[in-house]
C-alpha cells in the first residue's frame, strides 16, 4: 500500500509526488532573457509563479494570485520591491506580504502574508527555483556542476524548450544512452560508434554514472545523474578539433515539469574554453551548430510525445535499461521519504 498524505491543497501518494515533480529541490524555472521590466507568469510543478526583476536587477518570484480575487499578479505592473494587481490595485511584496490596498487603506489583508514566495537563484543564464513542502520551506543549499559554476573555465549556452510530455519521460531518455546511436544515428555528433554494447553503473559522490563498456570518446557513451539541491545531468559529446577550441562538448541537463503532460526542459551546452577561445567558440556555436542541436532535441521530443501517458506501464525492460531503473528507485525512494517527513510533521502539528 502507498502512503499518502496533505501535500499542497490535499493528500498524494508517493507515486503521484514522483509524477508531478518531488519537491525540496531547486529547479531552473525560466531562462534569464524571459524576465525583463515587465513580470511574466509561468506554471512550474503544477503552480502558478509571477517572477520580476526588482530595481536592481534581482529577480524575485511570487505565488501568481492576487489575494484579493484570484487575478494572476503577473498581468499587473512591477513597481520594483511589489508587484501591483492590475485588476483592483492590490500590492504584494516580493516576501508575499499583502503592503498596499489603496482602494482601502485600512484593509484587513494589508500587512498580511497571503502569497507564497520563492527563494531565487540566477546562474549562467538560469532563473532557479526552490520548491520546499510544509517540512522544509527553507531552501537546500544548491551546488551545480563546475560546468556552471566555474565561469573562468568553461563556457556555457543556455537553451530551453516546452515538451508536451511527463518530465519522467524527459530524464528516462537522458538516462538512456543507447538511444543515440540510434534515434540520433544521422546526427553530426553521434554517427559514430557500435550499435550493440552492454552498460555498467558506478556510483560517484552525488550520484551515479551510467556507461558503455569498452567505449569511450566515441558517441554519447556515458551520462551521469547527480543530486546536490537540484537533479541535473550530465554527458559529453566527443568533438574533433575542427569543431572548434574546448574538447569534448558537454551538456548539462535539468527536466522541469510543468505540470503532469507539459516539461520545461534546459540543456546548458559547455566547452572548457575561456577569455578569446570562448568568444570564439560562442561564435561558431551559433553560426555552425546551434541549429544541427536543435534538430537532435527535436527528435527526442518527437518520439516522447509520441508515447502514450502509461507507456511505462507495458514495458519489456533489458539490460541497456539499468540507468533508467535505477533512476527511477532513486525518485521513489526520496518520494517515500518526503511523504513520511510530511506526514510527521502533519502529525506533530495535529498534537
Amino acid at each position: 500500500m502507498s502512503t499518502s498524505t496533505a501535500f499542497q491543497d490535499g493528500p498524494i501518494s508517493a507515486e503521484a509526488l514522483v509524477n508531478s515533480g518531488l519537491r525540496n529541490l531547486w529547479y531552473p524555472v525560466a531562462p534569464s532573457w524571459m524576465v525583463r521590466e515587465a513580470p511574466i507568469g509561468v506554471t512550474r510543478l503544477g503552480e502558478r509563479i509571477a517572477l520580476w526583476r526588482g530595481q536592481n536587477g534581482d529577480v524575485h518570484a511570487v505565488e501568481d494570485r492576487c489575494p484579493h480575487r484570484g487575478a494572476r499578479l503577473s498581468l499587473g505592473w512591477n513597481f520594483g520591491d511589489r508587484l501591483q494587481c492590475w485588476y483592483h490595485g492590490v500590492q504584494i511584496g516580493t516576501d508575499g506580504t499583502v503592503l498596499e490596498v489603496p482602494a482601502l487603506p485600512d484593509c484587513a489583508m494589508k500587512g498580511r502574508k497571503l502569497n507564497r514566495a520563492y527563494a531565487v537563484k540566477e546562474i549562467r543564464g538560469g532563473i532557479f527555483l526552490y520548491f520546499g513542502d510544509a517540512a522544509h520551506p527553507e531552501p537546500c543549499d544548491l551546488e551545480l556542476p563546475e560546468e556552471l559554476t566555474d565561469e573562468d573555465k568553461h563556457g556555457a549556452i543556455l537553451c530551453t524548450a516546452t515538451w508536451n510530455t511527463n518530465y519522467r519521460y524527459a530524464i528516462e531518455n537522458v538516462m538512456d544512452p543507447m538511444h543515440g546511436a540510434y534515434l540520433h544515428r544521422e546526427s553530426h555528433s553521434m554517427s559514430e560508434g557500435a550499435e550493440i554494447a552492454k552498460f555498467t553503473a558506478r556510483n560517484t559522490d552525488q550520484g551515479y554514472v551510467f556507461e558503455k563498456e569498452g567505449q569511450t570518446g566515441v558517441n554519447f557513451d556515458w551520462v551521469e545523474f547527480g543530486q546536490s539541491g537540484a537533479d541535473w545531468f550530465r554527458l559529453t559529446i566527443p568533438y574533433p578539433p575542427k569543431s572548434g577550441p574546448g574538447g569534448h562538448f558537454g551538456i548539462i541537463g535539468f527536466a522541469t515539469p510543468v505540470d503532469e503532460a507539459h516539461t520545461q526542459v534546459f540543456f546548458w551546452r559547455t566547452r572548457e574554453v575561456s577569455g578569446w577561445l570562448r568568444d570564439m567558440w560562442h561564435f561558431l556555436y551559433r553560426m555552425r551548430f546551434e541549429k544541427r542541436h536543435w534538430d537532435v532535441l527535436e527528435q527526442d521530443r518527437v518520439v516522447l510525445e509520441a508515447m502514450s501517458d502509461d507507456a511505462r506501464e507495458h514495458e519489456n525492460l533489458y539490460q541497456h535499461d539499468g540507468g533508467v531503473t535505477r533512476l527511477r528507485q532513486i525518485l521513489h525512494r526520496a518520494a517515500e521519504a518526503q511523504v513520511k517527513e510530511l506526514a510527521d510533521a502533519h502529525a506533530q502539528a495535529a498534537e
